[in-house]
This record gives structure tokens, sequence and C-alpha cells, in this order.
């Protein structure tokens, strides 16, 4: 099949490589010349474990190709997947002016290939308000009388393990309002639910709905698990415990139940904003959304309280280390990541930052240029009086305890995300400083 991405993102990318990699024909199309030239050139703009290395392989074979000339990537494609970005306003409602662009676009062309081309299917694989795939529906209609099929086939891909999530995905939704249209992604998406996970083929509104509430109720377990997690630090109790006696329960689960500092990337922010935005349009608030996305980022005020209040809120000329910038590790992605907030407080406190991230340190630079990053964890320890861990990145896990206490000025860690034992942090002398658990101080 040809298949045409719009957009070389996070989602155009993995999709346009994965269905590829089953042997279709994929063209990637976007504006951004210099990104077409660097795919061109065997370079990746994004980090995804194992991206890479499938584009410079199904590139090698000619099944993979990169793009600006919109004619070349509409013309003979049998299906059109919108993939563009839709960044969060400032009301908190989705910018939809690129996938509308896309939508004239794709209009145009219909129109110039004429009655006797075979339909186009096109796809919004954007997350999108619901009723988006229909207003794009309407708006090619608009501009053309010729026929085409609409379709809305959301992602759930998780940044880090999405190459994983594309190949042995959990479940397919398909929005579509023709038969031809579910034929089409049943036969584009069979090799990869041949374990038996469903494909859903559904109307369009459900589809896009499904993607918003899957987002919403997995935003809402790591909300839940950090109020709990600030209860029990007003207690004294300890989340650890809590936690293993509550997600025993089979009906409660232990997936996104880890306290730490919040969520953060592209899209559990923007989705909850998105529902909360579209509860106000349609006169059914959103409240829990909205308390969501409220202790989330009161998670990231709490965190910094507790090194404001260590130094007894006197940073000028103090000097932090941070261990991760990334929101998760196995991504290069500092959308609304949790350093990245508590690294601004940090400078507009007076004290200066050195952070180590192992992938993450090129997108840094550009957003805080006053950040020093360094290449070596060890490193970034250097002449300061604390270490900050916001990312649980692997090798952050069992460090050189004996190092860091030889490095840093002063035996002070704040864990955002829980990585050492109480124990362990008192039998090296640390303070120490973790959520939903009692401090170890000295």
């Amino acid at each position: 099949m040809k298949l045409t991405m719009v957009g070389t993102g996070y989602v155009g990318l993995v999709t346009g490589t994965c269905f590829a990699n089953t042997g279709n024909d994929v063209t990637c199309l976007d504006i951004d010349q210099s990104k077409i030239d660097m795919l061109n050139r065997g370079e990746v703009p994004i980090y995804e474990p194992g991206l890479a290395e499938l584009i410079t392989y199904n590139t090698q074979h000619g099944r993979l190709h990169f793009t600006s000339d919109k004619e070349q990537a509409y013309r003979d494609a049998d299906m059109i997947f919108i993939c563009v970005g839709t960044p969060t306003g400032a009301d908190g409602d989705p910018d939809l002016q690129y996938v509308f662009a896309v939508a004239d676009d794709i209009a145009a062309m219909v129109e110039k290939l004429g009655p006797d081309a075979a339909p186009k299917t096109v796809v919004v694989k954007s997350t999108v308000p619901v009723g988006t795939s229909h207003a794009v529906r309407d708006r090619i209609r608009s501009q053309t009388s010729l026929p085409f099929h609409i379709a809305d086939n959301p992602e759930f891909l998780k940044e880090g393990a999405a190459i994983n999530d594309f190949n042995k995905p959990d479940r397919v939704v398909c929005g579509v309002e023709t038969e031809e249209a579910a034929e089409r992604m049943r036969e584009l998406y069979e090799p990869f639910v041949r374990q038996g996970n469903p494909i859903f083929i559904m109307d369009i509104l459900s589809a896009e709905m499904v993607k918003y509430a899957a987002n919403a109720m997995l935003a809402t377990k790591i909300s839940f698990i950090n109020e709990i997690a600030n209860l029990c630090e007003a207690y004294g109790a300890n989340i650890n415990r809590v936690r293993e006696g509550m997600c025993s329960d089979r009906r409660i689960g232990n997936q996104f139940l880890h306290p730490g500092l919040g969520y953060g990337g592209s899209c559990f922010p923007k989705d909850t904003l998105a529902c909360i935005s579209m509860g106000k349009k349609s006169g059914q608030p959103t409240k829990l959304a909205q308390a969501v996305h409220d202790v989330n980022q009161d998670q990231r005020d709490s965190f910094w309280k507790k090194i404001n209040e260590h130094f007894h809120g006197q940073l000028r000329g103090k000097s932090l280390a941070f261990w991760g910038l990334a929101f998760k590790p196995h991504t290069d992605d500092i959308r609304e990541a949790p350093a990245l907030s508590l690294i601004s407080r940090a400078l507009e406190a007076g004290a200066s930052v050195r952070a180590f991230d192992p992938v993450a340190a090129e997108n840094t630079k550009k957003e805080l240029p006053d950040v020093r990053i360094v290449d070596d964890q060890y490193e970034a320890l250097t002449n300061c009086d604390a270490l900050v861990i916001s990312t649980d990145w692997d090798e952050f896990k069992q460090p050189d305890f004996d190092r860091i206490a030889e490095v840093l000025r002063a035996k002070v860690i704040f864990d955002g995300r829980n990585l050492f034992r109480l124990e362990q942090m008192r039998d090296h002398g640390f303070t120490y400083h973790s959520v939903g658990r009692p401090p170890v101080t000295w």
C-alpha cells in the first residue's frame, strides 16, 4: 500500500517507519526542509530507541522516503495520515491550524487528480478534540466534490518504547464512516495484531474520545498516587509500604502508580488540558481532569519547597547538581519536564546549576543556556551543595555513593524518583529527601 505521513515529528516518524517495515511504500512529508535534509542524510531529529536503525534499514530497501514536495507526497498515496503538531494554546485548546492546512492541501490534490483517480483515505492521526476529524472532512468537501474517505486513528505510543508499542499494540482503534475505510485500516494493521490483540472499528467521534479518555485515566493515576504520597509525608507514613498494600488489590493494579515529580512530556499535559477545554465548551465541566492537572502542577512546587527549606530560602551562591533532564528515561523530550521547572526555580533564586542527562543535553542547552551541562554524571556534582534527581535513568539507580559523597560539598540528595532505600541513605550518611517518605537527616 502507498502511504503518506504528513509531519516528521514523533508520531509521523514512528508510524511511517513501522508501516514501511511491514512492506508498505511510505513517504514522509514535512514543510521543514532542514528536517527533510537531515533525514535524507540518515540523521534522525528525535531520540527513540531502535528508530534510527529501522529508518536506515527501510530507506536502504527503498520503502521509506522523505520529501518536502507536497504533490509528490500526495499524488500516488492510497492513504494520507495527518501527523502534524497540535500545540496547546494559551486557553488550553489545541492549535489546529496545521491540521486544517493539511486538509486544504489534500483537497487541492484531490481536485487536481480529477474523477478518474481512486478515492484516497484521509486518516487523522494527530491527537485532536472530538469533532475535529469531521471538521477536516467538511473542510475538504467544501473545496472538492470528488470522493474520499475520512478516518481517525489515535496513537498510543509511549516515548522510549514506541517501536515495541507500535509493533505489539494492546489495541488498535479506528474511527471510520465507510466500510471501504474500515477494510483499508484492517488490512494495514493486520500484521501488527497477529497475536490476537483487537482492532476496534468504531465511529469517528468515539475513536477521538478514546485517546483522551485513556490518557486522562493514566494522568489521574499519577496525580492520585502523588496526592497520597503527600499525605504520607504529612503523617509520617511511607508511600512505598502504602503502595505495596494498595496495589496488591487486583482491581487497582500497579501501573502508573509510582510517586514522583508528576507527569510531563507532550501527551498527558496537553491532553488533560484539552479535556478541561472540551468540558468548558460543552457545558460539562471535567472537574476531575482539572484536579488532576492542578495536583500535577502543585507536585513540582511541593518538591521545590523541600529544596528551598533545606537551604532556609538562601539559595543565592549555592550550586545544585541535576541528574536527569528529560521528562522520562529513554527519550530526549524535555517538554513539560519536571527538571526544567525545578532548574528554572533554582536559577531564579540565585543558584547555579550543573546537570547531566544521557540524551537530552542538546535540547536543554537550547531551552536553558545558563545551565552548565556536562558529559558525566559524577562531573555534574563538582563543587555542588546538593544533588537533585529528576529522571529515573537506569544509570542513576545504583551509583557509587562514596564517590558522590567525595565530590559533593555536602552529602545532600533530593530524590524526585525514590530511587534509593532510606536505610541505604542512613548507612551512607546522607541527608535525603524523597517523595512520600520520611526524610533522612543528619
